[in-house]
């Protein structure tokens, strides 16, 4: 006997399940045996049997630090018969720099300044306590570290209700990213999107808060809800691939160092 929905209209059958892996599209096949790197002016490049690897818009593949140029290497020596791109979260970096950032690296820094000004750690929770509590403890020594070393002073709101920030906070968290690169900029924006807060980014990469610091205090309230409701498994997946990008953003920062 068919299955049929709640109005008694027989539901269509319901088939074998399709593995999300069957429905990406095939990856190239490895294409080169020997990996390398060599100094140019201004940076190095990584060269695939001896020809520089290009970006998606045919762009040099050019990195400011040598020891960068190395680590994008390695993800290309990793890999095995096929090349998979997401597999190699720094060569993915590196390509949004060169083929994106780097043509528009005032309006990426416009567009984490306007990420300050809705910052995660400006908004507290009214209730219960715990969870205010536990917010106050993760974002305050950020937002210390904002005014001591940016000179940026957050106005800090309960709810969610939008709070202007000062105009001269946000010109201070502008000046922060005065003179930051392409490859920079990329790993904070990509940090800032993550998290949702710029502040917990320029903490981070300026060696004020580690990577499990950063991440653990953008997850404050995902962490409470998790601790009364329980864990769900797709939302476990997901939260670890991001946590894997942010990695990269960090990884790539600490080797531009």
């Amino acid at each position: 006997m068919s299955d049929t929905n709640d109005d008694g209209r027989a539901a269509p059958p319901s088939g074998p399940r399709i593995p999300k892996d069957a429905l990406r599209p095939p990856l190239p096949k490895r294409f080169y045996k020997e990996v390398a790197t060599e100094p140019v002016a201004g940076g190095h490049r990584v060269l695939l049997d001896g020809r520089p690897v290009k970006t998606p818009k045919k762009r040099a593949l050019e990195l400011p630090a040598a020891s960068l140029a190395e680590a994008v290497a390695a993800e290309w020596r990793a890999q095995g018969a096929e090349v998979d791109p997401a597999a190699m979260p720094l060569t993915r970096i590196a390509n949004t720099a060169i083929d994106a950032v780097a043509d528009a690296k005032a309006e990426v820094a416009a567009d984490l300044v306007s990420f300050a000004g809705t910052d995660l750690v400006c908004y507290r929770a009214e209730a219960p306590a715990e969870l205010a509590r536990r917010q106050a403890t993760a974002w305050d020594p950020v937002l210390a570290w904002a005014h001591e070393v940016l000179g940026v002073r957050m106005a800090v709101t309960e709810g969610v209700t939008h709070v202007a920030q000062p105009g001269e906070a946000l010109d201070r968290v502008k000046s922060a990213l005065d003179g930051a690169g392409a490859f920079e900029l990329s790993a904070l924006h990509m940090m800032t999107t993550l998290t949702g807060s710029a502040l917990l980014a320029l903490a981070h990469a300026r060696g004020a808060i580690s990577a499990d610091e950063a991440w653990a205090a953008a997850h404050v309230d995902e962490d409470y809800q998790i601790e009364l409701w329980g864990r769900d498994a797709e939302a476990d997946e997901r939260r670890e691939r991001r946590r894997a990008e942010f990695d990269a953003a960090s990884r790539l920062i600490a080797l531009l160092r």
